[in-house]
């Protein structure tokens, strides 16, 4: 897993300071042997002397400091000194790599745990180009989800800008990647892989496991759309249909285009959103959802015949089952859902 913290580690900073302390030795000998040595020996001999020295690899002294009378006391002291210092190398590379072993497996842990404890989120089969924004948008609208994707290189990019995301790195085609994620708990999932072949047996596993969740499943080729929906996704997406579709509307209706653009990147996370009544929910006006200061808009209902009824009035009757369209924030949906909640 990988995470980015706004400070080093202990560990880090020892390694950085053990590092340095090698290259001051390395500089030192290597300046103090030109001295003692004079041009008589290259600043490559100088430092390859100083170099054998402290790695007491031995050989023959590139610099002969036999002849100067503190020569031999300036090699006793880059050798006890560099010795030193490259075994504390060695010891911090070593805390370091078990450090970032133990992180990674600990991390993992945590993140296991975490997952273990949602329930009524989504699982993201992808994190390609179409699985990294359906997370995001999952997230900005405040629904907790879990990402699946097998590649380390993909995971990576999403959490450079996203590292409390959720996520197994696996193929969520296995059952077991699929049980990890909470499938059993989980309000849906979103089958978004590269392939149209691993959509449709993730759509299949999914329906084999929990047939009660909800599948949208990503279709490249739309004549495979109809295998994928027996396998068993209950709506199909083909992001090249619907871009085509996009494209005639910025055209003919660019104004309608530009405001779900801007509503898409507000601030406040403004959407469309849908609500369910509960089936217990008994002949309530419109009216009580309005009690004051909700940040919410009712643009339409559908009621249990199936007809929809937009830009309703106040005193229409509400009836358990109905779906109601509203436009608001991620904060305005929960206050609706428990408004709601409360009149059953």
């Amino acid at each position: 897993m990988n995470s980015h913290a706004s400070e080093k580690s202990p560990v880090t900073r020892h390694l950085i300071y053990a590092m340095i302390a090698l290259l001051l030795v390395l500089l030192i000998g290597t300046l103090g042997y030109r001295i003692l040595g004079g041009a008589t020996y290259s600043w490559l001999d100088c430092f390859y002397m100083t170099f054998i020295t402290i790695s007491t690899i031995g050989y023959i002294e590139a610099v002969d400091v036999s002849h100067y009378e503190y020569g031999r006391l300036f090699t006793v002291f880059i050798g006890a000194t560099g010795i030193g210092v490259l075994g504390y190398v060695v010891s911090t590379v070593t805390a370091f790599i078990l450090e970032s072993d133990l992180s990674q497996d600990l991390r993992r842990k945590k993140m296991q745990q975490k997952i273990a404890k949602l329930e009524d989120h989504y699982i993201v089969c992808g994190a390609g180009r179409v699985g990294s924004n359906v997370v995001h948008e999952l997230a900005v609208t405040g629904r907790p989800c879990v990402m699946i994707e097998p590649d380390t290189e993909s995971i990576r990019k999403y959490l450079e800008n996203h590292p409390a995301q959720l996520y197994l790195q696996g193929d969520a085609t296995d059952d077991d990647v699929l049980l990890a994620a909470g499938l059993m708990k989980a309000r849906g999932v979103f089958a978004v892989a590269h392939d149209d072949n691993d959509n449709l047996v993730i759509s299949l596993s999914v329906k084999q496991l929990n047939h009660n969740l909800r599948v949208v499943a990503r279709c490249h080729d739309l004549k495979n759309a109809e295998k994928v929906r027996r396998a068993g996704a209950d709506e199909i997406v083909s992001p090249d249909f619907t871009g085509g579709l996009r494209l005639v509307s910025a055209m003919v209706r660019p104004q309608v285009v530009n405001f779900l653009d801007e509503m898409l990147k507000s601030e406040d996370n403004l959407r469309m959103e849908e609500i369910i009544l509960p089936p217990n929910l008994h002949s309530k006006q419109l009216s009580a959802l309005h009690p004051g200061g909700q940040d919410f808009v009712v643009l339409a209902i559908r009621q249990q015949q199936g007809k929809w009824t937009l830009n309703p009035q106040s005193d229409l009757t509400l009836h358990g089952g109905e779906v109601m369209m509203v436009m608001t924030t991620p904060q305005g949906r929960s206050q609706l859902e428990l408004l709601i909640e409360r009149m059953a």
